[in-house]
């Protein structure tokens, strides 16, 4: 397998048109309100790329370094685990992205802050920092966030609050109520696929030490909690299509659709390994959920 192949599947490509949702949707909501500038979609598409893929190889490096990433994991082969990365390489692709994230977070505040008060501006800046922090610290360090049962928090705030709502306020230099539930929404269905994740790996994390929200709750209780991530974000997002956005953009919905029979399967299923293919389910439909609103939102 040639390097470049091998950096591909470590930047685990297939999560990455999740982290863009909530941007693609907080962006179009703030185009139908009147408000757009090219350079702060560009460079805010371009800095949650590599928040994610940050967000990626630390996981890849923290999960090894931690001895989770074993024999027993049913996932996908991460690349450290495997070898085909030494952690030393991994390590310096880590510092890599982190700077990568810095200069694309400053160039997209740069570009907006001709419109933001100082406040704001170093409201973003902070937001920043915290992103690159959050990335890192889920698995990587002794207080690793993730291990401890608050990774579904922390993906709900940012991969929901802080994408709609900071991305809206780069754009309109204005914070908006409205957008909560829709923000709540991209946030839930993130959330869920944190925990499909967690559904599957529970038995080897929880030998690991790895304390998530399944280990937590155990295999049945959180395919619960999983319907109930499901069912919120749907409540959420119907409620801002249908009232807050004109109403046109509730056809997104229909994509809601497929995440009936996900969660019939996610019910069902007994062996924890079965759960690996759904992962993609719900990201693909957030994902479409959030281009077809935003589509239909500014017909």
């Amino acid at each position: 397998m040639n390097k470049l192949k091998i950096w591909l599947e470590a930047f685990r490509l297939r999560t990455l048109p999740l982290s863009l949702s909530g941007i693609i949707l907080g962006s179009f909501i703030a185009l139908h309100d009147g408000f757009w500038n090219t350079g702060v979609f560009i460079f805010s598409l371009l800095t949650t790329l590599f928040f994610q893929i940050l967000s990626n190889l630390s996981n890849d490096l923290g999960d090894h370094l931690k001895g989770t990433d074993n024999e027993n994991r049913i996932g996908p082969m991460r690349s450290t685990q495997s070898g085909a990365i030494s952690a030393k390489q991994m390590t310096n692709a880590v510092r890599i992205f982190v700077l990568l994230s810095f200069i694309s977070a400053g160039v997209l505040i740069y570009i907006a802050s001709k419109t933001l008060t100082v406040q704001a501006i170093w409201i973003y800046v902070g937001l920043g920092i915290a992103s690159v922090l959050a990335a890192l610290l889920y698995t990587l360090g002794k207080k690793a966030y993730g291990y401890h049962g608050l990774g579904d928090i922390f993906v709900f705030i940012f991969f929901g609050l802080v994408s709609v709502l900071g991305v809206y306020g780069l754009y309109s230099s204005s914070f908006s109520w409205a957008n909560v539930p829709v923000a709540c929404g991209i946030g839930l269905l993130s959330t869920a696929v944190l925990n499909l994740n967690n559904l599957r790996d529970h038995e080897n994390d929880e030998v690991a030490g790895k304390r998530t929200m399944v280990v937590k709750l155990g295999f049945k209780n959180g395919k619960t909690y999983h319907f109930a991530l499901i069912l919120i974000a749907a409540t959420c997002l119907s409620y801002f299509f249908i009232l807050q956005s004109g109403g046109l953009s509730a056809i997104a919905l229909i994509l809601f659709v497929p995440l009936i029979f996900h969660v019939k399967r996610v019910k069902e299923v007994e062996n924890p390994g079965d759960l690996d293919g759904e992962l993609k389910k719900v990201a693909l439909s957030t994902f479409f959920i959030a281009i077809a609103a935003s589509i239909l939102m500014n017909l």
